[in-house]
């Protein structure tokens, strides 16, 4: 059998040619395809039932992103052997293609779709995340799945200055700004990523960047439809809708529902409210209303609770807790709430709460990041928990879901933009309990997470704030921007955004706009009154802690780093790692050792400052070079009738002759030291054929007038 497949081509600039084949593999699936560049290829499909699902009223789509280990010749490292659950790194990819893929479905399509979409073979320097969203887009282009256009994703980052598509994982690891932008030919629909303080307009023009480059790789899905043959989608059951039920919710609720937003009272009473309303509703229906009709008056409520808000906003001006557009909720923060927690606080912005920790750990709490690519180590690390106590839900407890991954690694790309470099030696994890939500708790884990950090002593460069944004827009012109937005407004707008960063820029962003046509000029109007937000919110926090503690608390690990010459690893760690465990065990300390380049990083942690300051003299000692002029506190280990062995450094002994004991001369060694004494010596030679040692006491003695002089002992057998 001859497999025929199709394939079109398109250059990313720089020769960096990508091939869209398919017809060759999964050809049982709805739509699949290949995305290739250089060595590096993914395979996407996709799947759509042919019904909707019984009493289905919403869009059931998943995708999973996945890396095969064998893609880059790697053996898992699970006990069984193979790929397992997503790590984050995959989940977070999914979550970038799920969130774009998402608004391309009509709305009243509610059959299950699954996107699949796997890495088959790697290449160390291709990025195959920035690919994930090409590869299922066209998968979707190719089938008869209806869909309303093609989209696709491209990563934009500043490298020296010049914004890079789609650069190479080397590139990436030099780029002060790194960002995913997803669009249509019209239209942009998400964004997210990070950067190093980077202007509003430094982000707007990766947001035209990114755009052109979309361009090309739709023009390319398309051109691959149309050689697959593809002409129309498939016919779908569309749910049941009854204009008269709508009209009924609109008489009866349409001005009770804008008393209730326009009364600004708090979000539980607002939803008291709100749901005996709707059962006012549906009571008003009548008791021969059927199921359905009861199903869709819910339905039309919450549209009717949709349009009434939105045109409140903009009309009035006003939102549903009765502030003005650019308002930041009434906020309240303190530090070091917890006293056992190396560092600790608590943000409050209205009726959303963060309870926010940090712990430093040693080199070897360090969390291993593996991808099919490439294995890593991270010394920063945040966690984010989001119980269902904090919207006064009961839900089972099963772990943290994509969407705590996904607000997590925001929070953690924003303050990881101020840590510090390489050089600090602690391993940082930051946890944020989520303890009242109503309204974007991930913003409130930034600036919770950054007031933490300050008080454990993490000498991070600046705080770091975000605030969490709405625009609503309407056919006729009119646009409101919501600063702070709520939990009930989250669903209400065109475009939702977050955006983190410090007084200087913007540290962190993540976007996701359903509105067809937005103007730059609004974009722009967007991020300024995001930015007053954030510098708002930022005075707060300089007023409640203005700069790192000077050392970390009491009761954290002490730290030292010691770089040493790298023939001394080996002297340090012994035999076995006999001495570098002796060392640990006499000392109470922890002890790390890295080579880079031509030197050790000697990691050295104590829970005491005692401990700490005895295992780096000790460590000092053993790669300490003796100079010849220098004074050492030494100690006796053993005495002869010539003199004593004293030990001046960790594991390096030499001669006290008895001659240079004193200038008084002694006849023996009787009576003068016992094992183990102390005794301060100056070293006065080195045979250098031998390595022997040769010391004084006597040398940092006065000398007495008239002293004897002693007699000269052949010193060089003896030693």
């Amino acid at each position: 059998m001859l497999l025929k497949p199709v394939s079109v081509s398109f250059d990313l600039g720089g020769g960096r040619i990508v091939t869209i084949e398919t017809g060759k593999l999964a050809r049982q699936a709805d739509g699949a395809v290949t995305v290739r560049q250089g060595n590096c290829i993914i395979l996407a499909t996709v799947v759509a039932n042919k019904e909707p699902r019984e009493g289905q009223d919403f869009f059931p789509l998943s995708v999973d992103y996945q890396e095969k280990f064998a893609s880059a010749g790697r053996i898992p490292g699970s006990f069984f052997k193979r790929e397992a659950r997503l790590n984050d790194y995959e989940i977070l990819t999914s979550r970038l293609v799920d969130r774009a893929l998402r608004p391309l479905f009509p709305e009243d399509y509610l059959c299950d779709v699954q996107v699949l979409i796997s890495l088959v073979s790697s290449d160390p320097e291709v990025m195959p995340d920035a690919m994930a969203c090409l590869a299922a887009s066209a998968a979707l282009a190719v089938s008869d799945i209806p869909i309303k256009e093609i989209i696709s994703e491209v990563r934009i980052a500043t490298i020296d200055g010049v914004m890079v598509v789609n650069p190479t994982r080397s590139q990436l690891e030099k780029a002060t700004a790194d960002f995913m932008i997803a669009a249509t030919e019209k239209n942009l629909m998400m964004v997210e990523g990070e950067s190093q303080e980077c202007s509003e307009e430094d982000l707007i023009k990766a947001l035209e960047v990114a755009h052109d480059a979309i361009r090309i790789q739709i023009k390319a899905q398309e051109e691959l439809r149309a050689a697959v043959g593809v002409t129309g989608k498939r016919d779908y059951k569309k749910p049941e809708t009854s204009e008269a039920i709508n009209e009924k919710v609109i008489a009866f609720a349409k001005d009770k529902v804008y008393e209730i937003s326009k009364s600004g009272s708090s979000k539980n009473e607002r939803s008291a409210a709100y749901d005996a309303l709707k059962k006012a509703v549906v009571e008003s229906l009548g008791t021969e209303a059927t199921d359905l009709e009861v199903k869709l008056a819910k339905k039309y409520f919450e549209d009717l609770k949709w349009e009434v808000v939105r045109n409140m906003i903009l009309e009035d001006r006003v939102r549903l807790d009765g502030r003005q557009l650019d308002q930041v909720r009434p906020l309240a923060m303190e530090v070091e709430p917890l006293p056992s927690p190396h560092g600790s606080a608590l943000f409050t912005r209205g009726e959303t709460q963060s309870l926010t920790t940090v712990t430093l750990g040693t080199k070897l709490d360090e969390l291993l990041v593996e991808s099919a690519a490439k294995s890593d180590y991270s010394k920063f690390i945040l966690h984010y928990n989001f119980p269902p106590f904090s919207t006064g839900e009961v839900k089972m407890m099963r772990g943290p879901g994509r969407r705590e991954v996904g607000h997590g690694n925001l929070a953690l790309r924003s303050l990881k933009q101020m840590m510090p470099g390489r050089e600090y030696p602690y391993t940082v994890r930051v946890v944020s309990d989520i303890l009242e939500s109503n309204g974007s708790s991930s913003m409130a884990t930034v600036c919770a997470g950054s007031l933490a950090l300050m008080d454990a002593g993490v000498p991070i460069q600046k705080h770091v704030s975000g605030v969490a944004m709405g625009l609503i827009t309407r056919g006729d012109g009119k646009y409101a921007i919501l600063t702070d937005i709520l939990g009930d407004e989250d669903h209400l707008g065109d475009m939702d955004f977050k955006v983190t960063g410090t007084r200087q820029g913007i540290c962190g962003v993540q976007m996701d706009i359903k509105v067809d046509g937005l103007s730059m000029s609004v974009m722009r109007e967007a991020l300024e009154q995001a930015r007053k937000g954030r510098l708002h919110i930022l005075e707060s926090m300089y007023a409640c802690l203005d700069a790192p503690r000077t050392e970390v608390k009491p009761h954290a690990p002490r730290m030292e780093k010691l770089f040493i010459d790298k023939e001394f690893i080996g002297a340090v760690i012994g035999p076995g790692g006999k001495v570098i465990q002796e060392i640990q065990r006499e000392t109470g300390t922890t002890i790390t050792i890295e080579e880079i380049g031509n030197y050790g990083e000697v990691s050295i942690f104590s829970p005491a400052k005692e401990g700490l300051v005895k295992a780096v003299d000790w460590v000092k000692g053993i790669v300490a070079v003796p100079e010849v002029g220098s004074v050492y506190d030494a100690t006796v280990k053993g005495i002869k009738e010539f003199g004593a062995f004293v030990e001046f450094l960790p594991k390096k002994e030499g001669l006290l002759h008895i001659s240079e004991i004193s200038w008084k001369r002694l006849d023996s060694m009787e009576g003068i030291f016992k094992v183990g004494d102390p005794v301060k010596v100056k070293l006065i030679g080195i045979d250098h054929k031998t390595g022997k040692f040769k010391l004084s006491r006597k040398a940092l003695m006065p000398k007495p007038e008239n002293a004897p002089r002693p007699a000269q002992e052949d010193q060089g057998e003896e030693a």
